[in-house]
């Protein structure tokens, strides 16, 4: 088995980058990307460890992209996201850790815009409190979760998004990200491939997906994060369908964040306990090496 598409401890997931590695061994895993958010801060640590287990490391990120439905493309939902995965970093050029400098700065403001909205509620915190719960690594919603449930504000990080952190709730604000095309640009010049993670939050509708996603392809989009825990079976199918008639790479990942933070989602599944064979990274292998 492989897995495409993981979280640590350096964005949001549960498991430090090396406590990653070492579950991903213990589950069988023989290749394995690290996509954290907007961060490859992970990628030193977990490239290590993965030498240390024997396993393929694939370098990676998970890039928030600002999102509009780009003009004659209809049928968008609201509240759709953009996630751009870029696998193979293998070498960062300056324009990239520009861009991911550019986003811990937008991500840092966001959350001072968090913990302004916790004062007026009567929950004040401070940045240094958030920063021994990220242990050093960015902060984002899920540290946010766990202050609540430690000021038992929340009794779980789940009712804590439920309650304060989803969209529409009170503590909500809305992510800031790349423009696609810069963002494929640092993603291919640092040798990576763009793919566009768990296409279904978009939002689209299915009438429209392909034209918007032949569009995307045509300013650099390499491939379809096709089969997702996220998605059921049958899109998954279909996105498939959809990659390999526009000559994209088909990818497949577990989001895998922790077993607490995402219960249902193992290292090496993706929809329906779906087992991720590696055919899937034959197809992008030849793009870097192995471990």
């Amino acid at each position: 088995m492989i897995d495409l598409h993981t979280h640590s401890t350096a964005s949001d997931g549960e498991l430090s980058p090396e406590q990653l590695i070492r579950q991903a061994a213990a589950a069988g895993i023989s290749a394995i990307a690290l996509t954290d958010h907007d961060t490859i801060a992970g990628l030193e640590p977990a490239g290590k460890e993965a030498q240390v287990q024997g396993i393929r490391f694939i370098p990676g990120i998970e890039i928030e992209i600002s999102w509009a439905p780009p003009p004659g493309i209809s049928g968008a939902g609201p509240g759709g996201e953009f996630h751009l995965l870029g696998l193979g970093i293998s070498r960062p050029s300056p324009a990239f850790l520009e861009a991911i400098g550019e986003l811990s700065r937008l991500r840092e403001a966001r959350n001072r815009e968090i913990l302004g909205r916790m004062a007026e509620l009567g929950m004040a915190a401070d940045y240094e409190e958030l920063k021994a719960l990220a242990g050093g690594y960015s902060i984002g919603r899920p540290h946010f979760a766990g202050l609540l449930v430690n000021r038992k504000i929340a009794g779980t990080r789940e009712q804590a998004f439920a309650r304060y952190l989803s969209p529409g709730k009170p503590l909500y604000v809305p992510k800031k990200g790349l423009n696609f095309d810069r963002a494929v640009v640092v993603i291919r010049e640092s040798g990576g491939i763009p793919v566009l993670a768990h296409p279904m939050s978009l939002f689209v509708a299915w009438g429209r997906l392909p034209e918007l996603i032949r569009e995307l392809r045509d300013q650099g989009l390499a491939g379809l994060e096709a089969w997702h825990p996220s998605a059921k079976p049958r899109a998954c199918r279909r996105l498939e369908d959809l990659a390999r008639s526009l000559g994209l790479y088909v990818t497949e990942g577990s989001d895998f964040h922790g077993p607490a933070l995402r219960p249902g989602r193992k290292i090496g599944f993706s929809a329906v306990n779906r087992k991720i064979g590696e055919e899937v990274l034959e197809a992008i292998g030849p793009l870097y090496t192995g471990a």
